[in-house]
């Protein structure tokens, strides 16, 4: 009598190396689902494969098989418990992290309120980390990176954005503060400053200034920041440029150096991703223009900068596009597939490679 034999298969599909401690699916209902792990997010896309893949429970491949020393194969009946002939194959994508500040921004932290009672009470438009995990397409990791960058800080158990005029007005306290002790930049006392400015503004809120403007170390026990000379002229440069439209950019240039603190120097490259210059313009004029102001989707960025400017310069489009960039991925390879090079005046610039609406 003839047997009859069936081969199986034991598949293997390669994925990223992602920690498993920790896997959620998240997106709102208008979201496409993404996958994150801790410190990772992943885009998910079903695949389909021209072998039958089984669910087999306790599978075992023949390495993990025991013969007890025995020559002869042994056979291993398996019950299965279900099939597919299509998987969800991952592949790592930049975070969605511009709905972060989108939400942080609905209630803007402007201070203490006298008497502290309405800041307790009313919880609409704050949001905890848990509330933010559950809304944003983001791995816990990625979020806590954000918050540091868009100067969050937690309150009350809620993460706050302060007003940036309530947190300028923080950062003049503190640079006024170094000025009448004579400190050095590069050495402002923590305890000095708190026990100095805590009667002005919560300790909390000028530590946290102290955390976003300064860099933190410890001399002979002692908390000390250095101020960071390009945060606080950005941080200046913005405030003089978010009630202006166009800014003559000579005169800007002599009311900015005039604003930030003495002793403290002022550079264009300071202002890259939050300024653009038009050097096209007689006279050359500067305006605010925020990278995360822009659309988050690839396409759509180079849409909406190409219907601002039809032609960029590689300098003046980088910063501008630099965030998109995947892993092992250059902003030139970003140009080649999404702009047409060409030579005016010498200059190399950059035009969109489809019509754009002007």
């Amino acid at each position: 009598m003839r047997s009859s034999s069936a081969a199986f298969f034991c598949m293997v599909f390669p994925i990223p190396s992602i920690s498993l401690r920790l896997l959620v699916i998240r997106g709102d209902k208008d979201e496409r689902a993404i996958l994150c792990s801790e410190d990772n997010t992943y885009d998910l896309k079903i695949a389909d494969t021209s072998n039958l893949l089984l669910f087999v429970p306790g599978c075992l491949t023949p390495d993990q098989l025991t013969h007890d020393n025995q020559a002869s194969p042994q056979l291993v009946h398996a019950q299965i418990w279900g099939f597919s002939n299509s998987y969800w194959e991952l592949k790592k994508q930049r975070p969605k992290l511009k709905k972060l500040k989108k939400l942080l921004s609905e209630r803007l932290y402007e201070g203490p309120v006298i008497g502290g009672e309405e800041e307790e009470v009313v919880t609409e438009g704050k949001y905890t980390m848990g509330d933010l995990l559950n809304r944003i397409q983001a791995s816990k990791e990625e979020i806590e990176a954000q918050l540091q960058t868009i100067h969050a800080c937690e309150i009350d158990g809620y993460w706050r954005i302060l007003d940036f005029e309530y947190e300028m007005k923080l950062l003049g306290h503190v640079t006024q503060l170094v000025d009448s002790e004579s400190w050095s930049f590069s050495r402002v006392p923590l305890s000095v400053s708190l026990e100095e400015l805590g009667r002005l503004e919560p300790r909390e809120m000028i530590e946290h200034c102290l955390n976003c403007y300064g860099r933190r170390y410890k001399d002979n026990g002692e908390v000390f920041y250095a101020l960071s000379e390009d945060k606080v002229c950005r941080a200046t440069a913005q405030m003089l440029l978010q009630n202006a439209v166009k800014f003559n950019l000579a005169e800007f240039q002599e009311v900015w150096q005039q604003s930030v603190p003495e002793g403290m120097g002022t550079r264009l490259d300071q202002l890259k991703s939050l300024a653009l210059v038009d050097r096209r313009s007689k006279p050359e004029t500067i305006s605010l223009l925020r990278v995360e102001d822009l659309p988050e989707d690839t396409l759509e960025r180079f849409t909406h900068l190409f219907t601002m400017r039809e032609k960029w310069t590689e300098d003046d489009i980088t910063p501008y596009i630099k965030d998109l960039c995947g892993e092992k991925q250059t902003t030139g390879a970003l140009l080649t597939k999404y702009a047409r090079s060409s030579t005016q005046n010498g200059v190399k610039v950059f035009n969109s490679r489809r019509p754009v609406a002007t």
